[in-house]
């Protein structure tokens, strides 16, 4: 059963979900208790299907590989979750992850990276790069997935792909990726009244640990500056009540403008990683997405 969209944003209000980013102080207490205590990242009982579960360590990493349960699977996704490079991944993450691996009849690969302080954009994203050539040589065909800050580390490695190993994937989805960590889109003020979950004082902090000695200019941190020409075909999805959707405007004309192949999905009037919520527009986001990345032999 679908959640009614407008339930969702008082829900985020009333629980204060916004509180790590309303204010430096807030994202730096939170920063604090994540380091304190950290979040379990383990895969729920029941991920959303029939799917079998198995979990390796690579170059210190958690990994899990989530592959359909008696039926070929082919190639494979690496999926990055989000999270504002502070929290763990949760449920919602899980349940997209066990669609697609059942939908699109391939093995979805889950990297569980080191979170701030002590992850950085330098070292995340080199090693997602590393992991999705060792995807490509295990599996075939590698596609990249992410969400949110997770959406900025697929962007980034897909880049780096091309850069560094000259690979240009069959397909990279990004779900309300963060994109430029200047935070100086000028529209942003004008969004920010209609995003219950989003603003830019906390998210520039964890974005300043985040990015540590890199430049913020740099693509492995703010990917928006990159040049785009020569990128394989990208997927985006975006509600226009949420700060990071001017700047996922910005990528769609860039990624055009650079002829790369681009299927940008605006949802007027939706949140934050709506793919990931548990309403109509989410559920069909996810439909698409599964479709997007359905196996090609």
């Amino acid at each position: 059963m679908d959640v009614p969209e407008k339930l969702v944003p008082l829900y985020i209000r009333a629980t204060r979900r916004n509180r790590p980013y309303a204010s430096e102080a807030g994202a730096r207490e939170h920063l604090d208790e994540r380091t304190r205590h950290p979040e379990p990242f383990g895969p729920p009982r029941k991920i959303g299907g029939d799917v079998e579960v198995g979990m390796t360590v690579r170059d210190g990493w958690p990994v899990y590989t989530i592959t359909p349960s008696g039926a070929s699977s082919v190639g494979s996704v690496v999926y990055v979750h989000g999270g504002g490079w502070v929290n763990e991944i949760v449920r919602q993450h899980w349940q997209l992850i066990g669609q697609i691996a059942k939908e699109a009849q391939t093995t979805v690969v889950v990297p569980i990276y080191p979170l701030i302080p002590s992850g950085t954009a330098e070292a995340v994203v080199a090693g997602v790069v590393e992991l999705v050539r060792q995807c490509r040589e295990q599996y075939g065909d590698t596609r990249l997935a992410g969400d949110s800050a997770g959406g900025q580390i697929a962007l980034s490695a897909a880049l780096e792909l091309r850069d560094r190993h000259d690979i240009a994937l069959s397909r990279t989805v990004l779900i309300s990726p963060a994109l430029d960590l200047t935070w100086a889109n000028p529209r942003i003020p004008e969004v920010q009244p209609d995003d219950p979950w989003l603003a830019v004082p906390g998210g520039r902090y964890f974005s300043e640990t985040w990015r540590a000695a890199l430049d913020v200019a740099d693509q492995r941190v703010s990917p928006l500056f990159a040049e785009f020409a020569g990128l394989g075909p990208v997927t985006l999805f975006s509600g226009t009540h949420d700060i990071l959707n001017p700047d996922a405007h910005l990528l769609a004309a860039a990624l055009e403008a650079a002829g790369v192949d681009v299927d940008f999905h605006e949802g007027p009037g939706l949140l934050h990683v709506y793919p990931l919520l548990p309403t109509a527009s989410g559920r069909r986001a996810r439909a698409t997405i599964t479709s997007q990345l359905a196996a090609r032999a």
